[in-house]
C-alpha cells in the first residue's frame, strides 16, 4: 500500500471523444501506460438541455445522483440536519475538492456537492496548456518538483468542452496538450509521480440523430443481420430488464499512476 495519500487530477473532456485522432500523441501515450475502460451513459432525452445533460453526466461519474435528483426540491431555509450526508467531504473523510468550469449549472451543482468552485477563465486565459497544467498541479500542492504538505486540494476536477460553448476539434487538441503538460511532470522516480493519480475522461456529449452508428454502444443494424452476431453475447451495460438498450453511449476513462509507486 502507499505510505502517503494520493492527490487526484481529473481532466474531463466533455463531448471531445468524437474528435480523438492519431495526431493526439500525448493522449495515446497516456492510454498505452494507463488502466483504460469506459462507462455507458443514457443518451439525452429530447427535452433535456445541454446544461442539464452536462450536470447529469457529471453526477453519474461522481456517483452523486441523489444530490442531482434533489436539486431544487429542498430550499436553503429548510432544516436539513436529518438529511443524509452526501457531499464529498462527508463521504470521503473531509476531502478537499475543487472544480474549474465555465458552466454555471455545473458550478451550482458542484457547490452543493462540496466542491470549491474556482474561476476557470482566470486560469486559462492567456496561458498555454503547459502553463495551465502547472497551475493545476499547484492547486494539488505540486510545485517546482516538490510536494507541499499544506494548503492544497486532494482532488481537482477540470471540466472542458460541451455545456460551455460549441465544441470543436481544437478543444481536443488543447486537452491533448494539457495531458502532455501533466505527464511531463510525472517523470519516473519523481515525488510527483508517486503521489499524483491522473484520470482523463472523455465523453461524446449529446448524441444527435444520425450519430448512433458511430457513437452508440448498441449493436449496429448490419451487425444484427450477421449470422455471427449470436456468438457475441450482449454485455450488461447494453441490457436493461432483459431488453437491449438503444439509448446508451460511451464515456472513455484513462487512469494513470506511476507503476510501482504504491508499493514500498
Amino acid at each position: 500500500m502507499a505510505d502517503k495519500p494520493s492527490r487526484s487530477l481529473v481532466l474531463f473532456g466533455d463531448g471531445l471523444a468524437r474528435f480523438i485522432d492519431s495526431s493526439h500523441s500525448h493522449f495515446h501515450s497516456l492510454a498505452s501506460l494507463s488502466s483504460c475502460g469506459f462507462l455507458s451513459l443514457p443518451n439525452s432525452p429530447p427535452s433535456e438541455s445541454e446544461d442539464e445533460r452536462t450536470v447529469r453526466e457529471v453526477a453519474v461519474l461522481l456517483d452523486a445522483c441523489p444530490i442531482y435528483l434533489n436539486m431544487g426540491k429542498i430550499s436553503d431555509s429548510d432544516n436539513q440536519e436529518d438529511s443524509p450526508k452526501q457531499t464529498l467531504p462527508d463521504r470521503f473523510m473531509g476531502m478537499k475538492a475543487a472544480i474549474l468550469t465555465n458552466n454555471s449549472s455545473l458550478k451550482s451543482f458542484s457547490a452543493k456537492l462540496g466542491f470549491s468552485v474556482l474561476k476557470l477563465d482566470e486560469l486559462v486565459v492567456g496561458g498555454s496548456a503547459e502553463v495551465v497544467a502547472l497551475e493545476l498541479l499547484k492547486l494539488l500542492g505540486f510545485q517546482e518538483g516538490k510536494v507541499l504538505d499544506s494548503d492544497h486540494f486532494d482532488l481537482v476536477f477540470f471540466h472542458n468542452g460541451a455545456g460551455e460553448q460549441k465544441v470543436v476539434a481544437a478543444d481536443m487538441g488543447y486537452m491533448d496538450a494539457l495531458v502532455g503538460g501533466v505527464m511531463s511532470q510525472m517523470q519516473p522516480g519523481s515525488d510527483i509521480s508517486s503521489r499524483l493519480h491522473l484520470s482523463v475522461v472523455v465523453s461524446y456529449g449529446n448524441i444527435l440523430e444520425g450519430d448512433d452508428s458511430k457513437f452508440s454502444v448498441s449493436k449496429r443494424v448490419d451487425e444484427k443481420n450477421s449470422h455471427l452476431s449470436v456468438l457475441y453475447p450482449l454485455q450488461s451495460y447494453a441490457m436493461k430488464g432483459g431488453i437491449p438498450r438503444k439509448d446508451v453511449s460511451m464515456v472513455e476513462i484513462l487512469q494513470y499512476r506511476q507503476i510501482g509507486s504504491c508499493m514500498r
